[in-house]
């Protein structure tokens, strides 16, 4: 449980050192263990601070979703990211090279002849190429390829034009859809390579399914997990974790108690954010197992009580939120409860960093 904030101004996001570091170390020691390099996501964290722990635990590098985000981590010192999104228009592109040319290793991905040419024309005079994965879609259905025949075919493409070089594939798949990643990437795999191309890297990834993780006897290279880092509701309610692995919780103050049975806390959309993730209620009142955040509001929370519950006016709760990347996002500045003691700032480098 955290201490009384007495100091610290409500809503406020604490992460506790001590848990994030050991769940840190844990999936870096199953990765391990099973033959997979780690690159984990920093859309969870957005924070240098943790990304270079990440790698000082072992990982590979560190992936990126957007430009802004490899930026700031590239200005704190990471350099190796995997930005794992298409990239469109000559301002992106622009910036993408400035980054390249400032780092030791970047990767991107694509999943369309347009992506791929303009990554092409960008760095075509390049004094080093750029390292290209294709997006497969294995059942995610966000952005990727949607055969292995069109994997190879586009892993073709990438490797006759200019300014790049094919790197392999990559993937973010359905929750419980491991066996889908492994058929498709191994026929993707053994046609790319049918065509004289290397494959070198084979790339999924999800902190649902993240204790799942194999290689495959080496089909599978490396594994991206991004919220393992501090957990949240979501992965407690699909029991990948359990409630003392969460790091971060949000502290809120209650404001009133308007009714019986019924309070309100000064947290509310613009920190809990909306997300359900097919949850019931927004956050699990630590404590407090009965009680539901049954709404939000901008600025107010509304929590109904449990037959069992008594919240008075001016008490903070701790509550574990539903999916703490997007907590992260809308924050500057967190609380970092140290593992050695004390309480510091912690900076959200890539905060809001969209584009």
């Amino acid at each position: 449980m955290f201490p009384r904030l007495v100091e610290v101004e409500t809503p406020a996001l604490i992460i506790r050192e001590e848990v994030a570091l050991r769940n840190i170390d844990r999936f870096q020691r199953h990765c391990d263990d099973n033959g997979l390099k780690l690159r984990p996501h920093v859309k969870t964290h957005k924070c240098v601070h943790f990304a270079k722990a990440q790698i000082a635990a072992g990982a590979t590098g560190i992936t990126c979703q957007k430009i802004g985000e490899a930026e700031a981590m590239a200005d704190g010192g990471i350099d190796d990211i995997l930005i794992a999104y298409n990239i469109l228009g000559d301002g992106k592109l622009g910036r993408l090279r400035a980054l390249a040319e400032r780092m030791k290793a970047l990767t991107v991905v694509a999943d369309n002849d347009v992506v791929v040419d303009g990554l092409s024309k960008t760095f075509e005079t390049a004094s080093r190429p750029l390292s290209v994965l294709v997006e497969c879609d294995t059942g995610g259905h966000r952005c990727g390829v949607q055969s292995p025949e069109r994997a190879i075919a586009l892993s073709r493409r990438i490797s006759a034009l200019p300014g790049m070089r094919f790197g392999g594939l990559m993937t973010y798949p359905a929750i419980g859809g491991q066996h889908d990643v492994l058929d498709f990437m191994t026929l993707a795999k053994a046609g790319i390579e049918e065509c004289g191309i290397a494959c070198s890297e084979v790339s999924s990834g999800g902190s649902p399914d993240m204790w799942h993780a194999r290689s495959h006897g080496g089909t599978i290279t490396e594994y991206r997990a991004g919220t393992y880092i501090f957990n949240d509701r979501s992965l407690v309610e699909r029991a990948t974790c359990a409630w003392e692995d969460c790091a971060g919780r949000v502290v809120a103050t209650v404001v009133s108690v308007p009714s019986e049975g019924r309070a309100i806390i000064d947290a509310g959309s613009k920190i809990l954010t909306t997300d359900l993730l097919g949850l019931e209620g927004f956050g699990h009142v630590v404590g407090h197992p009965q009680a539901r955040i049954a709404g939000l509001n901008e600025e107010h929370g509304t929590i109904l009580c449990g037959p069992d519950d008594r919240f008075e006016v001016g008490e903070q709760v701790n509550i574990v939120p539903n999916h703490i990347c997007v907590v992260i996002n809308m924050l500057d500045n967190a609380w970092l409860e140290r593992k050695t003691g004390g309480m510091s700032v912690l900076t959200i480098d890539a905060r809001g960093k969209l584009c």
